[in-house]
Protein backbone atom coordinates (compact mmCIF):
# COMPACT_ATOMS: atom_id res chain seq x y z
CA UNK A 1 0.00 0.00 0.00
CA UNK A 2 1.25 3.50 -0.85
CA UNK A 3 1.48 5.99 2.00
CA UNK A 4 1.20 8.98 -0.33
CA UNK A 5 -2.23 9.97 0.94
CA UNK A 6 -0.90 10.03 4.51
CA UNK A 7 1.97 12.27 3.50
CA UNK A 8 -0.44 14.54 1.61
CA UNK A 9 -2.62 14.94 4.71
CA UNK A 10 0.46 15.78 6.80
CA UNK A 11 1.57 18.27 4.16
CA UNK A 12 -1.89 19.86 4.16
CA UNK A 13 -1.89 20.23 7.95
CA UNK A 14 1.54 21.87 7.78
CA UNK A 15 0.31 24.19 5.02
CA UNK A 16 -2.74 25.19 7.08
CA UNK A 17 -0.66 25.95 10.17
CA UNK A 18 1.94 27.85 8.15
CA UNK A 19 -0.79 29.98 6.61
CA UNK A 20 -2.31 30.59 10.03
CA UNK A 21 1.06 31.76 11.36
CA UNK A 22 1.58 34.14 8.43
CA UNK A 23 -1.91 35.60 8.89
CA UNK A 24 -1.39 35.90 12.66
CA UNK A 25 1.91 37.77 12.39
CA UNK A 26 0.83 39.94 9.46
CA UNK A 27 -2.25 41.12 11.36
CA UNK A 28 -0.35 41.70 14.60
CA UNK A 29 2.41 43.69 12.91
CA UNK A 30 -0.08 45.64 10.78
CA UNK A 31 -2.00 46.78 13.84
CA UNK A 32 1.18 48.01 15.50
CA UNK A 33 2.14 49.93 12.36
CA UNK A 34 -1.36 51.21 11.63
CA UNK A 35 -1.81 52.73 15.06
CA UNK A 36 1.70 54.18 15.07
CA UNK A 37 2.95 52.76 18.35
CA UNK A 38 6.63 53.44 18.90
CA UNK A 39 8.01 50.37 20.65
CA UNK A 40 11.37 48.70 20.19
CA UNK A 41 11.09 46.27 17.27
CA UNK A 42 12.87 43.58 19.29
CA UNK A 43 10.18 43.62 21.97
CA UNK A 44 7.41 43.43 19.37
CA UNK A 45 9.14 40.51 17.64
CA UNK A 46 9.56 38.74 20.98
CA UNK A 47 5.86 39.15 21.71
CA UNK A 48 4.89 37.98 18.22
CA UNK A 49 7.10 34.90 18.49
CA UNK A 50 5.66 33.97 21.88
CA UNK A 51 2.12 34.62 20.64
CA UNK A 52 2.79 32.42 17.61
CA UNK A 53 3.93 29.56 19.83
CA UNK A 54 0.84 29.90 22.03
CA UNK A 55 -1.41 29.98 18.96
CA UNK A 56 0.22 26.88 17.48
CA UNK A 57 -0.21 25.04 20.77
CA UNK A 58 -3.90 25.98 20.81
CA UNK A 59 -4.57 24.98 17.21
CA UNK A 60 -2.21 22.12 16.35
CA UNK A 61 -3.84 19.57 18.70
CA UNK A 62 -6.86 18.42 16.66
CA UNK A 63 -7.26 22.03 15.52
CA UNK A 64 -7.08 21.30 11.78
CA UNK A 65 -10.08 19.54 10.27
CA UNK A 66 -10.30 20.44 6.61
CA UNK A 67 -8.28 17.42 5.40
CA UNK A 68 -10.87 15.03 6.87
CA UNK A 69 -13.14 13.41 4.34
CA UNK A 70 -16.57 14.29 5.74
CA UNK A 71 -15.94 17.52 7.66
CA UNK A 72 -18.43 20.36 7.08
CA UNK A 73 -17.70 24.06 6.66
CA UNK A 74 -19.58 24.68 9.91
CA UNK A 75 -17.19 22.45 11.85
CA UNK A 76 -14.19 24.24 10.35
CA UNK A 77 -15.60 27.62 11.40
CA UNK A 78 -16.39 26.40 14.93
CA UNK A 79 -12.93 24.89 15.32
CA UNK A 80 -11.26 28.15 14.27
CA UNK A 81 -13.41 30.06 16.77
CA UNK A 82 -12.46 27.60 19.53
CA UNK A 83 -8.76 27.84 18.74
CA UNK A 84 -8.79 31.64 18.79
CA UNK A 85 -10.82 31.74 22.00
CA UNK A 86 -8.26 29.49 23.72
CA UNK A 87 -5.42 31.61 22.36
CA UNK A 88 -7.08 34.84 23.53
CA UNK A 89 -7.57 33.60 27.09
CA UNK A 90 -4.14 31.98 27.50
CA UNK A 91 -2.09 34.72 25.79
CA UNK A 92 -3.84 37.56 27.62
CA UNK A 93 -3.24 35.89 30.97
CA UNK A 94 0.42 35.07 30.27
CA UNK A 95 1.27 38.46 28.75
CA UNK A 96 -0.23 40.36 31.65
CA UNK A 97 1.51 38.13 34.16
CA UNK A 98 4.91 38.55 32.48
CA UNK A 99 6.29 42.09 32.38
CA UNK A 100 8.82 41.39 29.63
CA UNK A 101 6.23 41.43 26.81
CA UNK A 102 4.74 44.29 24.85
CA UNK A 103 1.07 43.63 24.17
CA UNK A 104 -1.65 45.39 22.24
CA UNK A 105 -3.83 47.78 24.23
CA UNK A 106 -7.09 46.29 25.44
CA UNK A 107 -9.10 48.34 22.94
CA UNK A 108 -7.18 46.75 20.06
CA UNK A 109 -7.22 43.13 21.24
CA UNK A 110 -10.83 42.46 20.30
CA UNK A 111 -10.48 43.82 16.73
CA UNK A 112 -7.31 41.73 16.36
CA UNK A 113 -9.10 38.55 17.48
CA UNK A 114 -12.08 39.24 15.21
CA UNK A 115 -9.83 40.00 12.23
CA UNK A 116 -7.81 36.85 12.98
CA UNK A 117 -11.00 34.76 13.06
CA UNK A 118 -12.27 36.19 9.75
CA UNK A 119 -8.94 35.83 7.93
CA UNK A 120 -8.10 32.33 9.22
CA UNK A 121 -11.64 31.09 8.52
CA UNK A 122 -11.57 32.48 4.99
CA UNK A 123 -8.14 30.94 4.39
CA UNK A 124 -9.17 27.50 5.66
CA UNK A 125 -12.46 27.43 3.75
CA UNK A 126 -10.59 28.41 0.59
CA UNK A 127 -8.10 25.58 1.16
CA UNK A 128 -10.99 23.21 1.81
CA UNK A 129 -12.40 23.96 -1.65
CA UNK A 130 -9.00 23.30 -3.18
CA UNK A 131 -8.81 19.96 -1.33
CA UNK A 132 -12.27 18.99 -2.61
CA UNK A 133 -11.33 19.84 -6.20
CA UNK A 134 -8.06 17.94 -5.75
CA UNK A 135 -9.92 14.81 -4.63
CA UNK A 136 -12.58 15.12 -7.34
CA UNK A 137 -9.76 15.05 -9.89
CA UNK A 138 -8.70 11.65 -8.51
CA UNK A 139 -5.76 12.62 -6.30
CA UNK A 140 -5.31 11.67 -2.63
CA UNK A 141 -7.87 8.87 -3.11
CA UNK A 142 -8.41 6.03 -0.64
CA UNK A 143 -8.79 2.65 -2.35
CA UNK A 144 -11.39 0.68 -0.42
CA UNK A 145 -12.88 -2.82 -0.30
CA UNK A 146 -16.01 -3.83 1.60
CA UNK A 147 -16.57 -7.15 3.35
CA UNK A 148 -20.23 -7.97 3.99
CA UNK A 149 -23.25 -6.14 2.57
CA UNK A 150 -25.63 -5.43 5.44
CA UNK A 151 -27.66 -2.21 5.53
CA UNK A 152 -24.88 -0.14 7.11
CA UNK A 153 -22.40 -1.24 4.46
CA UNK A 154 -24.81 -0.27 1.69
CA UNK A 155 -25.15 3.16 3.32
CA UNK A 156 -21.37 3.53 3.57
CA UNK A 157 -21.00 2.67 -0.10
CA UNK A 158 -23.60 5.26 -1.11
CA UNK A 159 -21.68 7.90 0.85
CA UNK A 160 -18.35 6.87 -0.65
CA UNK A 161 -19.75 7.37 -4.14
CA UNK A 162 -19.50 11.12 -3.50
CA UNK A 163 -16.29 11.83 -5.43
CA UNK A 164 -15.53 14.91 -3.30
CA UNK A 165 -14.79 12.58 -0.36
CA UNK A 166 -11.96 10.94 -2.28
CA UNK A 167 -12.87 7.24 -1.99
CA UNK A 168 -12.53 4.60 -4.70
CA UNK A 169 -14.52 1.49 -3.83
CA UNK A 170 -12.93 -1.43 -5.68
CA UNK A 171 -15.73 -3.84 -4.80
CA UNK A 172 -17.22 -5.99 -2.07
CA UNK A 173 -17.08 -9.52 -0.67
CA UNK A 174 -20.09 -11.44 0.61
CA UNK A 175 -21.49 -14.96 0.56
CA UNK A 176 -23.54 -14.03 -2.50
CA UNK A 177 -24.06 -10.91 -4.64
CA UNK A 178 -26.25 -8.15 -3.23
CA UNK A 179 -28.43 -6.37 -5.79
CA UNK A 180 -28.42 -3.15 -3.77
CA UNK A 181 -24.64 -2.90 -4.28
CA UNK A 182 -24.48 -4.33 -7.78
CA UNK A 183 -27.12 -1.87 -8.99
CA UNK A 184 -24.93 0.95 -7.75
CA UNK A 185 -21.92 -0.23 -9.73
CA UNK A 186 -19.99 -1.88 -6.90
CA UNK A 187 -18.21 -4.99 -8.19
CA UNK A 188 -18.78 -8.35 -6.50
CA UNK A 189 -15.29 -9.74 -5.74
CA UNK A 190 -16.12 -13.08 -4.12
CA UNK A 191 -16.85 -14.75 -0.77
CA UNK A 192 -15.39 -13.44 2.53
CA UNK A 193 -12.96 -16.38 2.77
CA UNK A 194 -11.36 -15.12 -0.47
CA UNK A 195 -10.52 -11.67 0.92
CA UNK A 196 -6.92 -12.38 1.97
CA UNK A 197 -5.96 -14.04 -1.31
CA UNK A 198 -7.45 -11.11 -3.23
CA UNK A 199 -5.59 -8.54 -1.07
CA UNK A 200 -2.28 -10.31 -1.70
CA UNK A 201 -2.71 -9.53 -5.40
CA UNK A 202 -3.95 -5.95 -4.89
CA UNK A 203 -1.39 -4.03 -2.86
CA UNK A 204 -2.99 -0.68 -3.77
CA UNK A 205 -5.80 -1.11 -1.18
CA UNK A 206 -5.71 1.43 1.67
CA UNK A 207 -8.78 0.57 3.73
CA UNK A 208 -11.03 -2.41 4.42
CA UNK A 209 -14.51 -2.06 5.95
CA UNK A 210 -15.99 -5.22 7.44
CA UNK A 211 -19.46 -5.97 8.81
CA UNK A 212 -19.30 -9.76 9.18
CA UNK A 213 -21.16 -11.10 12.25
CA UNK A 214 -19.22 -12.19 15.35
CA UNK A 215 -20.07 -15.86 14.77
CA UNK A 216 -17.45 -15.75 12.00
CA UNK A 217 -14.77 -14.67 14.43
CA UNK A 218 -12.15 -17.08 13.12
CA UNK A 219 -12.28 -15.53 9.65
CA UNK A 220 -12.48 -12.03 11.12
CA UNK A 221 -9.27 -12.57 13.10
CA UNK A 222 -7.46 -13.75 9.97
CA UNK A 223 -8.57 -10.68 7.99
CA UNK A 224 -7.62 -8.35 10.84
CA UNK A 225 -4.16 -9.89 11.24
CA UNK A 226 -3.48 -9.72 7.51
CA UNK A 227 -4.62 -6.08 7.36
CA UNK A 228 -2.47 -5.04 10.32
CA UNK A 229 0.63 -6.68 8.85
CA UNK A 230 0.16 -5.37 5.32
CA UNK A 231 -0.59 -1.66 5.81
CA UNK A 232 -4.33 -1.99 5.21
CA UNK A 233 -6.43 0.02 7.66
CA UNK A 234 -9.18 -2.20 9.05
CA UNK A 235 -12.55 -0.74 10.10
CA UNK A 236 -15.32 -2.72 11.78
CA UNK A 237 -18.86 -1.69 10.83
CA UNK A 238 -21.42 -2.77 13.48
CA UNK A 239 -24.65 -4.10 12.02
CA UNK A 240 -27.07 -2.13 14.17
CA UNK A 241 -29.33 -0.48 11.59
CA UNK A 242 -31.73 -3.42 11.63
CA UNK A 243 -32.87 -2.60 15.16
CA UNK A 244 -31.66 0.96 15.81
CA UNK A 245 -32.59 3.26 12.94
CA UNK A 246 -30.41 6.04 14.23
CA UNK A 247 -26.89 7.34 14.00
CA UNK A 248 -24.62 5.52 16.47
CA UNK A 249 -21.57 6.84 18.31
CA UNK A 250 -18.52 4.90 19.45
CA UNK A 251 -17.44 5.14 23.10
CA UNK A 252 -15.02 3.41 25.44
CA UNK A 253 -15.54 2.40 29.07
CA UNK A 254 -12.06 1.38 30.12
CA UNK A 255 -11.02 -1.31 27.62
CA UNK A 256 -14.60 -2.07 26.57
CA UNK A 257 -16.09 -0.40 23.44
CA UNK A 258 -19.79 0.39 23.26
CA UNK A 259 -22.17 2.32 21.01
CA UNK A 260 -24.53 5.11 22.02
CA UNK A 261 -27.53 6.50 20.15
CA UNK A 262 -26.55 10.13 20.69
CA UNK A 263 -23.36 12.11 20.88
CA UNK A 264 -23.72 14.31 23.97
CA UNK A 265 -20.92 16.82 24.57
CA UNK A 266 -22.69 17.88 27.76
CA UNK A 267 -22.36 14.37 29.18
CA UNK A 268 -18.76 15.35 29.98
CA UNK A 269 -18.46 17.09 33.33
CA UNK A 270 -15.95 19.66 32.07
CA UNK A 271 -18.45 20.83 29.43
CA UNK A 272 -21.27 20.98 31.97
CA UNK A 273 -19.08 23.07 34.29
CA UNK A 274 -18.15 25.41 31.42
CA UNK A 275 -21.78 25.87 30.40
CA UNK A 276 -22.90 26.38 34.00
CA UNK A 277 -20.19 28.98 34.65
CA UNK A 278 -21.25 30.82 31.50
CA UNK A 279 -24.90 30.70 32.63
CA UNK A 280 -24.07 32.03 36.10
CA UNK A 281 -21.92 34.89 34.82
CA UNK A 282 -24.28 35.83 31.98
CA UNK A 283 -27.46 35.70 34.08
CA UNK A 284 -25.87 37.44 37.07
CA UNK A 285 -24.62 40.33 34.94
CA UNK A 286 -28.04 40.75 33.37
CA UNK A 287 -29.93 40.50 36.67
CA UNK A 288 -27.83 43.19 38.41
CA UNK A 289 -27.69 45.61 35.47
CA UNK A 290 -30.53 45.67 32.95
CA UNK A 291 -33.18 43.55 34.65
CA UNK A 292 -34.06 46.03 37.47
CA UNK A 293 -34.68 48.75 34.87
CA UNK A 294 -36.78 46.43 32.71
CA UNK A 295 -38.72 45.22 35.75
CA UNK A 296 -39.68 48.75 36.85
CA UNK A 297 -40.87 49.68 33.34
CA UNK A 298 -42.80 46.42 32.87
CA UNK A 299 -44.36 46.63 36.34
CA UNK A 300 -45.65 50.18 35.79
CA UNK A 301 -47.11 49.52 32.33
CA UNK A 302 -48.60 46.16 33.36
CA UNK A 303 -50.35 47.65 36.38
CA UNK A 304 -51.72 50.48 34.22
CA UNK A 305 -52.98 48.25 31.40
CA UNK A 306 -54.30 45.07 33.00
CA UNK A 307 -55.29 43.87 36.47
CA UNK A 308 -53.48 40.99 38.11
CA UNK A 309 -49.93 39.97 39.02
CA UNK A 310 -46.81 41.13 37.14
CA UNK A 311 -45.25 37.67 36.96
CA UNK A 312 -46.74 34.50 35.53
CA UNK A 313 -45.55 31.11 36.80
CA UNK A 314 -46.10 28.00 34.73
CA UNK A 315 -45.10 24.41 35.48
CA UNK A 316 -42.81 23.09 32.79
CA UNK A 317 -40.50 20.11 32.34
CA UNK A 318 -36.76 20.65 32.68
CA UNK A 319 -33.74 18.40 32.48
CA UNK A 320 -34.62 14.69 32.71
CA UNK A 321 -38.31 15.66 32.79
CA UNK A 322 -38.10 17.29 36.25
CA UNK A 323 -40.83 19.91 36.72
CA UNK A 324 -40.06 23.50 37.71
CA UNK A 325 -41.87 26.83 37.81
CA UNK A 326 -40.95 28.83 34.71
CA UNK A 327 -41.04 32.60 35.28
CA UNK A 328 -42.45 35.09 32.77
CA UNK A 329 -43.80 38.61 32.71
CA UNK A 330 -47.55 38.17 32.31
CA UNK A 331 -48.62 39.02 28.77
CA UNK A 332 -52.23 37.76 28.93
CA UNK A 333 -55.33 38.49 30.89
CA UNK A 334 -55.79 36.18 33.85
CA UNK A 335 -57.53 33.09 32.40
CA UNK A 336 -58.26 29.47 33.28
CA UNK A 337 -56.50 28.07 30.18
CA UNK A 338 -53.09 29.65 30.79
CA UNK A 339 -51.50 26.31 31.75
CA UNK A 340 -53.09 24.19 29.03
CA UNK A 341 -53.68 26.24 25.85
CA UNK A 342 -50.78 27.43 23.68
CA UNK A 343 -50.81 31.08 22.59
CA UNK A 344 -51.93 31.71 18.99
CA UNK A 345 -51.28 34.59 16.60
CA UNK A 346 -54.53 36.48 17.27
CA UNK A 347 -55.15 35.10 20.74
CA UNK A 348 -57.89 37.22 22.44
CA UNK A 349 -56.28 36.56 25.83
CA UNK A 350 -53.29 38.76 24.95
CA UNK A 351 -53.29 42.47 25.66
CA UNK A 352 -51.73 45.13 23.45
CA UNK A 353 -48.86 45.52 25.93
CA UNK A 354 -48.59 41.74 26.13
CA UNK A 355 -48.21 41.59 22.36
CA UNK A 356 -45.32 44.04 22.50
CA UNK A 357 -43.60 42.03 25.20
CA UNK A 358 -43.97 38.77 23.32
CA UNK A 359 -42.71 40.21 20.02
CA UNK A 360 -39.62 41.65 21.72
CA UNK A 361 -39.07 38.66 24.05
CA UNK A 362 -39.37 40.92 27.09
CA UNK A 363 -41.84 38.49 28.66
CA UNK A 364 -39.08 35.81 28.78
CA UNK A 365 -36.51 37.93 30.65
CA UNK A 366 -37.50 36.77 34.19
CA UNK A 367 -36.27 33.32 33.16
CA UNK A 368 -32.74 34.60 33.82
CA UNK A 369 -33.73 33.97 37.45
CA UNK A 370 -34.43 30.34 36.50
CA UNK A 371 -31.01 30.25 34.84
CA UNK A 372 -29.25 31.64 37.90
CA UNK A 373 -31.02 29.07 40.09
CA UNK A 374 -29.85 26.26 37.82
CA UNK A 375 -33.29 25.25 36.53
CA UNK A 376 -32.63 26.54 33.02
CA UNK A 377 -29.74 27.54 30.77
CA UNK A 378 -29.36 30.66 28.65
CA UNK A 379 -29.37 28.42 25.56
CA UNK A 380 -31.17 25.09 25.21
CA UNK A 381 -34.43 23.54 23.98
CA UNK A 382 -37.38 25.70 25.02
CA UNK A 383 -39.34 24.16 27.93
CA UNK A 384 -42.87 23.11 27.04
CA UNK A 385 -45.96 22.93 29.21
CA UNK A 386 -46.35 19.66 31.11
CA UNK A 387 -49.52 18.68 29.25
CA UNK A 388 -47.80 19.38 25.92
CA UNK A 389 -44.97 16.99 26.78
CA UNK A 390 -47.42 14.27 27.73
CA UNK A 391 -49.29 14.71 24.45
CA UNK A 392 -46.32 15.02 22.08
CA UNK A 393 -44.31 12.23 23.69
CA UNK A 394 -47.02 9.83 22.49
CA UNK A 395 -47.02 11.24 18.94
CA UNK A 396 -43.35 12.00 18.14
CA UNK A 397 -40.49 9.52 18.32
CA UNK A 398 -37.50 10.68 20.38
CA UNK A 399 -39.50 13.66 21.69
CA UNK A 400 -38.25 13.27 25.26
CA UNK A 401 -34.59 13.30 24.14
CA UNK A 402 -34.79 17.10 24.20
CA UNK A 403 -34.93 16.83 28.00
CA UNK A 404 -31.43 15.36 28.21
CA UNK A 405 -30.17 18.93 28.79
CA UNK A 406 -31.49 21.96 30.65
CA UNK A 407 -34.12 23.98 28.79
CA UNK A 408 -33.11 27.41 27.55
CA UNK A 409 -34.40 30.96 27.25
CA UNK A 410 -33.49 30.72 23.58
CA UNK A 411 -32.38 27.80 21.46
CA UNK A 412 -31.30 26.49 18.09
CA UNK A 413 -34.90 25.82 17.05
CA UNK A 414 -35.93 29.36 17.93
CA UNK A 415 -33.24 31.03 15.78
CA UNK A 416 -33.77 28.71 12.80
CA UNK A 417 -37.47 29.38 12.27
CA UNK A 418 -39.22 27.00 14.67
CA UNK A 419 -40.31 29.40 17.35
CA UNK A 420 -43.86 29.98 18.53
CA UNK A 421 -47.12 28.21 17.78
CA UNK A 422 -47.08 24.69 16.37
CA UNK A 423 -50.30 24.30 14.40
CA UNK A 424 -49.27 21.02 12.78
CA UNK A 425 -47.52 17.96 14.17
CA UNK A 426 -44.78 18.26 11.53
CA UNK A 427 -43.80 21.66 12.97
CA UNK A 428 -43.18 20.14 16.38
CA UNK A 429 -41.30 17.23 14.79
CA UNK A 430 -38.94 19.67 13.07
CA UNK A 431 -38.47 21.59 16.32
CA UNK A 432 -37.56 18.37 18.12
CA UNK A 433 -35.08 17.45 15.35
CA UNK A 434 -33.39 20.84 15.72
CA UNK A 435 -33.30 20.50 19.51
CA UNK A 436 -31.63 17.09 19.23
CA UNK A 437 -29.15 18.50 16.71
CA UNK A 438 -28.23 21.16 19.27
CA UNK A 439 -27.73 18.54 21.99
CA UNK A 440 -25.41 16.52 19.74
CA UNK A 441 -23.42 19.54 18.51
CA UNK A 442 -23.22 21.67 21.65
CA UNK A 443 -20.26 23.97 22.08
CA UNK A 444 -19.78 27.27 23.90
CA UNK A 445 -19.21 28.99 20.56
CA UNK A 446 -22.54 27.61 19.30
CA UNK A 447 -24.28 29.02 22.40
CA UNK A 448 -22.73 32.44 21.76
CA UNK A 449 -23.80 32.29 18.11
CA UNK A 450 -27.40 31.48 19.14
CA UNK A 451 -27.42 34.37 21.63
CA UNK A 452 -26.18 36.81 18.96
CA UNK A 453 -28.72 35.44 16.48
CA UNK A 454 -31.48 35.89 19.08
CA UNK A 455 -30.47 39.52 19.67
CA UNK A 456 -30.54 40.10 15.92
CA UNK A 457 -34.03 38.58 15.66
CA UNK A 458 -35.25 40.85 18.48
CA UNK A 459 -33.90 43.93 16.71
CA UNK A 460 -34.99 42.96 13.19
CA UNK A 461 -38.18 41.21 14.23
CA UNK A 462 -39.36 37.59 14.13
CA UNK A 463 -42.58 36.74 12.26
CA UNK A 464 -43.10 33.76 14.61
CA UNK A 465 -42.96 35.93 17.74
CA UNK A 466 -46.51 36.31 19.05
Amino acid sequence: MSDSYIHENSLLISLVLAGDVLIFNALYWSIWQWWGYTVAAGLVHQTMLTGTIIYLLCTSHSGVLLFKRTVSNYKIIVRVARNIMFYAVISTFLFYMARSFVILPIRLMMPFWVALFICVTTYRLFLRQIVIRFRVSGHNAHNVVLVGSYDNMVTIYKMMRDVSLGYRVKGYFDDKPNKRLDDGGCTYLGRPDEVIDWLKNHKEIHELYCCLPSDRSELLVQIIHYSMNNFVRYFSVPNVSNYAHHRMHFNMLGPVPYLSLYREPLSYIENRILKRLFDIVFSALFLVTLFPIVFVIVAIITKLTMPGPIFFLQRRNGINGKEFSCLKFRSMKVNAEADTLQATKNDPRKTRWGNIMRKTNIDELPQFINVFLGQMSVVGPRPHMVNQNIEYSKLIDNYMVRHFVKPGITGWSQVTGFRGETRELSQMQERVEHDIWYIEHWSLSLDIFIILKTIKNVVVGDKNAY
